[in-house]
C-alpha cells in the first residue's frame, strides 16, 4: 500500500545543500587485460551500483553509442571505457549474471543503449524508480531521491561533457563515480529503513 503522503523536493531548497562526493576509489578501464581483473573483483560482490555515460549529441535524431558503464561497490567504482574496448563477453556475463544484483535508476534508458553495443539478456536489475514509490517518494530523478533522502546535492555539471574524450578528467571521474555509487547507497538506506533528511509532503 502506498504511503498517504508524498515526499519532493524543489531544485532551490536542492542548490542549498552542500555537494555530496564519492570518497572511494575511482578505476578507469580502457584496456580488455584491465577490464578483467576488474570483473573478477566485482564478481566477489553480490549487488552493485551501476550507470552509464554517453557523449551528448547537439544534432536533432542522432544519439551516439555509449561511453562509458560504471560499475560501483560500496568503496570502488570501476569506469569502463565502452567506446575504447567494446561491451566484451565476459562484461556481458557480469550484466546477465542473476547471482549479482545491479541497482540504477531509469534501467530502461541504460540497458538499451548498452543492448546497441552488443546484445545481452540483462538479470537481477533494480530500478529505484519501482522502489522509491514505496517509501513516499515522488521524485524520480537521482539528484532529488538522494537530496531527499542524504541532505546532499549530487552535481550534475559533468552531465554534458565529452565522454570519449582521450583521457577523463577527474571531475568527469568523479561525477561518474558517484552516480553509480549514489544509486547502491540509497537502495541500502532504503533496506535499512533509514530515517530521510527530508520528509515535507506534498499537499
Amino acid at each position: 500500500m502506498m504511503p498517504p503522503e508524498r515526499i519532493t523536493i524543489t531544485k532551490d531548497i536542492i542548490n542549498t545543500l552542500p555537494i555530496e562526493n564519492f570518497s572511494g576509489q575511482i578505476h578507469v578501464i580502457d584496456t580488455v587485460e584491465q577490464a578483467l581483473a576488474s570483473i573478477e573483483q566485482l564478481r566477489q560482490h553480490n549487488i552493485l551500483g551501476i550507470d552509464t555515460e554517453t557523449r551528448p549529441s547537439f544534432r536533432k535524431g542522432h544519439t551516439n553509442k555509449v561511453s562509458l558503464i560504471q560499475l560501483s561497490t560500496h568503496t570502488d567504482c570501476y569506469l569502463f571505457r565502452i567506446n575504447k574496448i567494446g561491451l566484451i563477453e565476459e562484461l556481458r556475463q557480469l550484466l546477465t549474471d542473476v547471482k549479482i544484483a545491479k541497482v540504477g535508476i531509469s534501467l530502461r534508458d541504460d540497458l538499451s543503449v548498452l543492448y546497441r553495443v552488443n546484445k545481452f539478456e540483462p538479470h537481477n536489475f533494480v530500478d529505484l524508480q519501482n522502489i522509491v514509490p514505496q517509501y513516499g517518494i515522488a521524485d524520480m530523478s537521482l539528484q532529488k531521491i538522494y537530496a531527499i533522502i542524504f541532505g546532499k546535492k549530487i552535481s550534475k555539471s559533468q552531465r554534458l561533457s565529452n565522454w570519449e574524450a582521450t583521457e577523463l578528467s577527474i571531475p568527469q571521474q568523479c561525477y561518474a563515480a558517484l552516480d553509480a555509487w549514489a544509486c547502491l547507497h540509497i537502495y541500502d538506506a532504503l533496506q535499512a529503513g533509514n530515517k530521510f533528511y527530508y520528509t515535507i509532503a506534498t499537499p
